[in-house]
């Protein structure tokens, strides 16, 4: 094998490695808000709710990802879990996923910080990664998603 094939195939490693590193960078940078929260229960101690997040993937990568677990937090407290249903994230596009969670919170106070925060297992391909998500609504959203 001659040397400029050599060098060819060694370009062409670095480049692909470093596309694959980039989408690995935009992949993590998923987007989440909440588009849609209805309370479904009222018990005595707990309410369950039916939402919907829109996740918006910057990268290249058509991402697959399984059922999602995640918390809803208020002042550094954790006042609820939940799951999402599984979801294929198109490259360079969005998808709106469905859930619900459960939660024991009482507002008996001003509003809390809200957050909710999770992590989602992408499968790539031959591999798989799994990305953290964080996303703090606004005041109104928070009111509505733990009334």
């Amino acid at each position: 094998m001659g040397k400029a094939k050599k060098f060819g195939i060694f370009v062409f490693v670095i480049a692909l490695g470093i596309f694959g590193f980039s989408q690995y960078a935009s992949a993590s940078q998923i987007g989440v808000e909440i588009t849609q929260s209805e309370l479904v229960e009222k018990k005595d101690d707990e309410s369950r709710y039916n939402v919907e997040l829109k996740f918006e993937n910057p990268s290249f990568l058509v991402l697959t990802a399984g059922e999602t677990e995640f918390f809803v937090i208020a002042n550094d407290d954790i006042i609820g879990k939940g799951k999402l249903e599984p979801f294929i994230l198109p490259s360079l596009g969005n998808s709106f996923v469905k859930g619900s969670f459960t939660t024991n919170y009482n507002s008996d106070s001003e509003a809390p910080i809200v957050k909710i925060t999770g992590i989602t297992k992408y499968d790539i391909i031959i591999t798989s990664i799994e990305v953290p998500f964080v996303y703090y609504p606004t005041e109104e959203q928070a009111s509505e998603f733990i009334q």
